[in-house]
């Protein structure tokens, strides 16, 4: 198989290769070229050294990105090009990066330090495939397989064992035997693993399409990184609402929703509150009063840990907070529920409601997706009837309100009042009726 590269980047191996040195593209842009996927990256490896290659790149802008592990930023028709010489690295005492590297002419030895399989492969116009792996035949058979001992790998780089989750569940595959059980095995090295290198690997994880199989089969790391989920494994739900334990039903509802890293990461925390919650009636009946809330309170600590930033801290845990509201869909109901939350918040939990639905027991499917139906094919309709819902669409303002000896919060919460009425069909969202409503309703008392 030909690979199809970028000019500038053949014109960066070109260069190399002229100059008497080895150059291959190397990892992930290889990998993705066999799977048939467009490359978001190419990097490339090569047998000059930071020094030569300065001396070979002398005519375009270099950035000495990380000179100290050999690897170069070279800018070439205006793309940022990473080339690393060849390495061989040497210890990683603080399981993330090694202590030194030593340069090598050697693609083989090279390819001997990369995390897995389908990694581990490099490729030249010229030469063709290098493969002492066989990662494209792990390709082939689906499979994420470590390069060498898992053990080592994931000694050298724990960052690694969220990798090879992530690579599995994005490209759809399985891990291999050996790979998964050292995965297991050195879960607790993740504690050494910055908080913001775990959240861009959860977060690319839980948006891949085998996303159920994974959260299910390697709970026990998830639970290493959020140890407030290990109380739902295994927790029953005796309900009639529910046949799956609270974890299966949560990477159900995970799985059920829409890719979006926002609805995905709410729903793995969405019922993180329920073990805590959790009640038995007279007639042996399990119930989760409030859950939603503890879940919201427990969300907010799990995400501020894992550094997320402020404004999806707030988006993430509003929807966990209403995740649970069950609207029926009908006309005062949604214009209160669209006034209080905001309409493009309620559609946004549309597909959270079906998620969680469909994550439920089967026999109440049908009769929960008409209600959700109803709620959104209303909140539609609302919208095309232009139906106030919000204070942007009254005809009055605050300055309105200014105008009349309004001052401070007495201009929020008169405008909030005047939604209300205005949203339920009181008074007319005509500027003149709400002034003179105000004037003989709220000044003169």
């Amino acid at each position: 198989m030909k690979i199809s590269i970028p000019e500038n980047i053949l014109k960066a191996i070109t260069l190399l290769t002229d100059g008497g040195y080895e150059a291959y593209i190397v990892g992930g842009c290889v990998r993705d070229a066999y799977l048939n996927k467009i490359p978001n990256d190419w990097d490339i490896t090569t047998s000059a050294t930071p020094e030569q290659m300065k001396n070979i790149f002398s005519d375009f802008r270099v950035i000495e990105t990380g000179i100290k592990h050999g690897t170069l930023s070279v800018i070439i028709d205006g793309d940022v090009i990473e080339i690393t010489t060849m390495r061989v690295d040497g210890d990683y005492t603080d399981n993330r990066h090694p202590d030194s590297v030593e340069f090598t002419c050697e693609i083989h030895k090279d390819l001997s330090r990369r995390d897995f399989t389908v990694n581990a492969m490099a490729y030249n116009p010229e030469t063709g495939l290098v493969d002492p792996f066989d990662g494209r035949g792990d390709i082939e058979r689906k499979i994420i397989r470590c390069v060498g001992d898992p053990d080592r790998r994931f000694s050298e780089d724990a960052l690694r064992i969220m990798r090879a989750l992530r690579f599995a569940c994005t490209l759809d595959f399985n891990i291999a035997p050996e790979t998964a059980e050292s995965i297991i095995k050195n879960k607790a090295l993740l504690n050494n693993v910055a908080k913001e290198r775990i959240r861009v690997e959860l977060l690319k994880l839980l948006c891949g399409v085998r996303v159920k199989e994974i959260l299910l089969d390697f709970a026990l790391v998830f639970f290493e990184i959020i140890p407030e989920l290990e109380p739902m494994y295994n927790f029953p739900q005796n309900t009639p609402y529910h046949i799956f334990d609270v974890w299966e039903h949560t990477a159900l509802a995970v799985q059920n929703v829409p890719a979006d890293p926002v609805l995905r990461m709410a729903m793995l925390l969405h019922d993180i509150g329920k073990p805590a919650m959790h009640t038995v009636d007279e007639n042996g009946i399990s119930h989760f009063k409030r859950h939603q809330s503890v879940s919201f309170e427990k969300s907010c600590e799990i995400l501020k840990r894992l550094r997320f930033s402020k404004s999806e801290q707030e988006e993430i845990t509003r929807i966990i907070l209403y995740h649970d509201l069950h609207p029926k869909g009908e006309r005062e109901e949604i214009i209160r529920l669209c006034v209080e939350l905001s309409t493009d918040f309620m559609l946004r939990l549309i597909p959270v409601f079906k998620a969680d639905a469909m994550a439920q027991n089967p026999e109440f499917l049908h009769s929960t997706f008409d209600e959700i139906n109803r709620t959104e094919q209303m909140i539609h309709k609302l919208t095309e009837e232009k139906v106030c819902l919000s204070m942007e669409d009254l005809t009055v303002n605050g300055n309105d309100l200014s105008d009349l000896g309004f001052k401070g919060r007495n201009i929020g919460s008169t405008l909030k009042l005047i939604l209300d009425k205005v949203s339920q069909g009181e008074i007319s969202n005509v500027r003149e009726e709400i002034l003179t409503y105000i004037k003989e309703n709220i000044l003169l008392n």
